[in-house]
């Protein structure tokens, strides 16, 4: 995947995948936009916020290689118990993982300084978010994964389509139709609020194994 959009975020990819971690100093860092991932025959988008600096950025797959216990590993734990995944964790692009009926994906493809991507930076990456979902046509529900992704994805529903009035809330289990049921395109797919796996929440049991069941369960319903 080539992009060069954003000067910011392309620099500090390379930075980071040049001075790297100092417990993957012999490991060849990906450093690039980093794709989704997942079932071309997916019902059900989950969209994150952007690549750990040393997790995607280093291995190239969305939500992979962040550490025991990070992200990715919590993300997968969720889909796997739902029937989604078919191992519980996300270390190495080669650990044998696949995705059954779900697509992830990233608002921002490259790995931002602080794990926080700007606004034009995001708008910049909608092409990228298109390109995939235009190559999904079996999409149902796109379960947002933080607020950064909620908007992001009602920000790219509203490129084509009229924004939803009231402007639907993110909260954890949030639900928002945008358009009427049968709506072609992105604006006919229903949009499910998640809180983000990061170890900010799932450490302080802000995020818990169980609220990943309830919406993964919700959402496969909708899917």
């Amino acid at each position: 995947m080539a992009c060069t959009q954003c000067a910011r975020l392309r620099a500090y990819c390379l930075e980071v995948a040049q001075t790297k971690r100092k417990a993957y100093r012999n490991e060849a860092y990906w450093g690039r936009p980093v794709p989704g991932f997942g079932d071309p025959a997916a019902r059900m988008l989950v969209l994150g916020l952007a690549p750990a600096a040393h997790g995607a950025n280093r291995t190239g797959r969305v939500f992979t290689g962040d550490g025991r216990g990070g992200s990715g590993d919590f993300l997968m734990g969720g889909l796997h118990r739902a029937g989604l995944a078919s191992i519980p964790t996300s270390q190495h692009p080669d650990d044998g993982l696949a995705l059954r009926g779900v697509f992830v994906a990233a608002a921002a493809r490259c790995a931002p300084p602080g794990n926080k991507p700007l606004p034009h930076e995001v708008a910049n990456c909608r092409v990228h978010l298109a390109a995939e979902v235009a190559a999904l046509p079996h999409l149902r529900v796109v379960v947002a994964l933080g607020k950064v992704a909620w908007d992001a994805w009602l920000a790219f529903v509203a490129t084509s389509t009229p924004r939803p009035r009231p402007r639907p809330v993110f909260s954890h289990g949030a639900v928002a139709r945008l358009a009427p049921a049968g709506t072609p395109g992105p604006a006919g797919l229903t949009l499910v609020g998640c809180f983000h796996p990061s170890r900010q929440n799932t450490h302080t049991g802000r995020v818990t194994p169980a609220m990943y069941d309830e919406v993964f369960a919700l959402a496969s319903r909708i899917a």
